[in-house]
Formats: structure tokens, sequence, C-alpha cells
């Protein structure tokens, strides 16, 4: 006799990124930590994905990127408008000491490292 199991839903990442090969290499180790990968260019169409779902966990955004704000204003919107959302920044231009600690739960400098990447996702979804 054969038993079903429900699939367990894999949590989350918003990855925003405007560079598209950093946006798909990020996505690959949200991938590989277990995760679902939900991608945004810029920080606009990021607000638009949060909107619209209930399930991201993640925000994993870079820093610098064009549009209508930054990652930091990103990473202040999404504190104030989804609080149960952890958050992860990385910038090749600023340091941790450069950004205000109530923004990010975690800082990756670039360019970051696959392992510690994937460990720090997978802390922060359990």
């Amino acid at each position: 006799m054969m038993t079903q199991t429900t699939p367990v839903a894999r949590p989350v990442v918003l990855v925003v990124e405007d560079e598209p090969l950093l946006r798909m290499m990020a996505a690959d180790i949200v991938e590989e930590a277990g995760m679902q990968p939900v991608e945004a260019a810029d920080a606009d169409a990021a607000i638009e994905i949060l909107e619209r779902r209930t399930d991201v966990r993640i925000l994993f955004s870079d820093i610098r990127m064009p549009g209508s704000m930054d990652g930091l204003k990103l990473a202040d919107a999404v504190r104030a408008r989804w609080p149960a959302i952890n958050i992860i920044l990385t910038s090749g231009h600023c340091t941790k000491a450069d950004i205000d600690s109530r923004l990010a739960d975690l800082f990756f400098p670039k360019p970051y490292k696959f392992g510690p990447l994937e460990a720090a996702l997978q802390s922060l979804a359990n």
C-alpha cells in the first residue's frame, strides 16, 4: 500500500538585483539552499511582488539599484509593511558599517561566497 505525502512548501526568497547575471547566480544559490527564488530586477518590481504574494519569507537585495528606490529604501519599506520578512542586503559599494542595523538581518559584501550565503538563508528560513 502506497502512502501519499503532502509536498512540503519550500521557503520563498525574493531576490532583487538589477544585474541579470548576478540575479541568476543568487537565484541558483537560493535553489541550492532548498528554497524557491522569485526574481525582481528592481525595488519597484519587488514591491509589486510582495503586494501579490503572502509566502515570501526572505528578501535578498542589492543596495545600489536604479529606479525609484534603492535597496536600503526597499528594506525600510519591507520592515514597515511586512515585518515578518527576514532581510539580507548585499553590496559591492557599501559595508555593513554603512547600513542602519535595523534595516537588515544580515549583510553580505560582494562578491559573496556561496557557502556562507546558503547557510544564512537556511538559518533565516528556520
